[in-house]
Parts: C-alpha cells; sequence; structure tokens
C-alpha cells in the first residue's frame, strides 16, 4: 500500500499502472465507511500477491486529484490500468464484492505466468537463442491458453524454424473461429505458402523458370502467384508483394481474390508488434492529470515498409 499525493501521482499511479493495474482509494481520516473498508483492501493486496497495487490518497489533503477524477463522494476507488480508470465504485463493499470487482479486470495468476515465459522468450530471442525461445512460448501457451499473444508468437516461431506440423495444430483452432483473427489467417497463408512451395505443382520450378513464362503472358497469373508464393515461403516479402501487386494492379478479382488475401498476410506479418505502453505518455490522463514530457517516436523502417506497400495497395484497389 501507497501513499500518493500530487508529487508522486505520476510515478506511482499513471507510470505504475502501465505494468500493474493500481487501485485508488480516496479516503479521508473522518470517513467512518473509509476505516472499514480501507483493512479488507491492504488485506486483498496480500492475498493477490502483486497482481495489483493499493494506493491510498487523503481526498481532503489532495483536493486537486480528488476534483481531477470527479470524487464526490469517499470511500472512492478508482481501478487504473494502461494510465487510464478502467472501473470503480463508491461505498464500502465487502470482502467478497470486492474480490468480484477485482477478477472482472485483473489478469489471471496463469496469466501472468504465461506474460513472464512470454517476456522471457522474446529477450532469448533477442539474444539469438530461438530454441530456448520457442520452449518459453509453448511454456507460456500451456500456463495459459487463452493468451493469442503467445499462441501467434508461438506458431511464427515455429514455421520460421520448420516445425510446420506442429505449427499447423496449433493454428488448428484459431482458424476454426468466428470471427477469424486477421494475424492468424496470415500464418495460415504463409503455412499454405510453404507447403505449396515444398509439394506444389511448381515445387521443383526456379525462379528464372517462372520469369520465362510470366515473360511470355504477363497475364499468367497462375503462374505469377504460385511465384508469389514461393517468394513468400522463403521470406522475400517484397519481391512477393510486387509480384502480387502486378496481378492486382491488371485484374483485382482474380482467383477470388487470393492476391489481395496473399498481400494483406504478408503485411500483417511484416507489421511490427505494437510496443509496450511506456511511461512517457504525453497529454492528460483520463482522469484529467498532466502528465509531463512527450514520447520520442523513432521510425521503424519496417513500419515504413509496410505502410509504403499499404498505400501501394490502396491506389491499386481504388
Amino acid at each position: 500500500m501507497i501513499n500518493v499525493t500530487i508529487q508522486n501521482f505520476e510515478t506511482e499511479v499513471i507510470a505504475a499502472s502501465m505494468t500493474t493495474p493500481i487501485l485508488i482509494d480516496f479516503w479521508a481520516p473522518w470517513c467512518g465507511p473509509c476505516k472499514s473498508l480501507g483493512p479488507i483492501l491492504e488485506q486483498l493486496e496480500v492475498d493477490y500477491a502483486g497482481r495489483f497495487t493499493l494506493v491510498k490518497i487523503d481526498s481532503d489533503q489532495e483536493q486537486q486529484l480528488a476534483q481531477a477524477f470527479g470524487i464526490r463522494s469517499i470511500p472512492t476507488c478508482i481501478l487504473m490500468m494502461g494510465g487510464k480508470p478502467v472501473d470503480g465504485f463508491m461505498g464500502a463493499q465487502t470482502a467478497t464484492q470486492l474480490r468480484t470487482f477485482l477478477d472482472k479486470h485483473l489478469p489471471s495468476e496463469d496469466a501472468l505466468v504465461a506474460e513472464a515465459e512470454a517476456e522471457a522468450a522474446q529477450e532469448l530471442l533477442e539474444a539469438g537463442d530461438t530454441e530456448a525461445a520457442l520452449a518459453k512460448l509453448a511454456d507460456a501457451l500451456a500456463a495459459d491458453p487463452g493468451n493469442d499473444d503467445a499462441r501467434y508468437d508461438y506458431i511464427k516461431l515455429l514455421i520460421e524454424l520448420g516445425g510446420l506440423d506442429e505449427a499447423e495444430a496449433t493454428l488448428a483452432p484459431k482458424l476454426a473461429e468466428i470471427p477469424l483473427q486477421l494475424r492468424f489467417e496470415a500464418l495460415s497463408q504463409w503455412l499454405d505458402a510453404i507447403q505449396s512451395a515444398a509439394t506444389g505443382p511448381h515445387a521443383t520450378w526456379t525462379l528464372e523458370q517462372f520469369d520465362d513464362k510470366i515473360a511470355l503472358n504477363k497475364r499468367d497469373f497462375d503462374t505469377r502467384f504460385a511465384k508469389a508464393r514461393l517468394l513468400m515461403a522463403v521470406g522475400e516479402w517484397t519481391a512477393a508483394m510486387d509480384e502480387l501487386l502486378e496481378i492486382i494492379m491488371r485484374d483485382k478479382k482474380w482467383g477470388n481474390e487470393a492476391p489481395r488475401k496473399a498481400f494483406v498476410a504478408i503485411l500483417e506479418l511484416l507489421t511490427p508488434p505494437k510496443p509496450k505502453a511506456t511511461t512517457q505518455a504525453s497529454g492528460k490522463t483520463a482522469g484529467g492529470i498532466e502528465v509531463l514530457g512527450k514520447a520520442q517516436v523513432q521510425e521503424d523502417p519496417q513500419a515504413v515498409l509496410v505502410s509504403k506497400y499499404r498505400r501501394q495497395l490502396s491506389m491499386m484497389l481504388n
């Protein structure tokens, strides 16, 4: 439990809530219900073992904060996640009611384990230890099968390492969902391209053979598409997109829009993951509290590439 003032609010609430949910308890020393609620909240913080942090704000002493959150009566509790209020309640609550409130928003223990394993996997990937990273992602998925981020990263790494059968089996449940998530559809497209390049009718062709046949007929879309899928299979992403654009430019609807779908899949596979929320968010929080400093955003070359090809596709389709 942390006592928060206007001086440490940005650090202990805004910044801290980017990584751990923060439950703010607005109270006052003269408030009877506050005295009964406080100890229950403090015990729950212990029981939940790091799944959230309790902070207390004396609404009499910190009127600027109370006004910013629109506090009209106390006790009032506000749950902060990602730098913003997500829920709250007024008045005294029982321990059971508080657990119900918290469990509605807080990640489960399994989810926390999975997140830790996934973060460890990312560190291993950055260090070049792909096999250890794969094992960590498998552990993350086992701990929390509903963690789509871990599932996506696991399947993608499996494909990169050649574990196609396991990738296909792990991907199958997501392909049966409605609506189908674009990122899993993209993995399916990539997996299909690899399998087609290995066992399809053009499996033994060289790129020169493709080019020679296309030179005879620029509208030989079957050959162009097969070439694009071969390029996709070996990770020649920009060359694959260039070939797909040649088809889209000439016939947007060819093959039930298969070139467009493959193009979109490549864009999805190349799109850099969203950066985790940082403590340097600019502007104001949803509670109206100023946050100092502005984020220095540096353009990712891969993001620039994705943006370029996304614009090209848009121009072709319009």
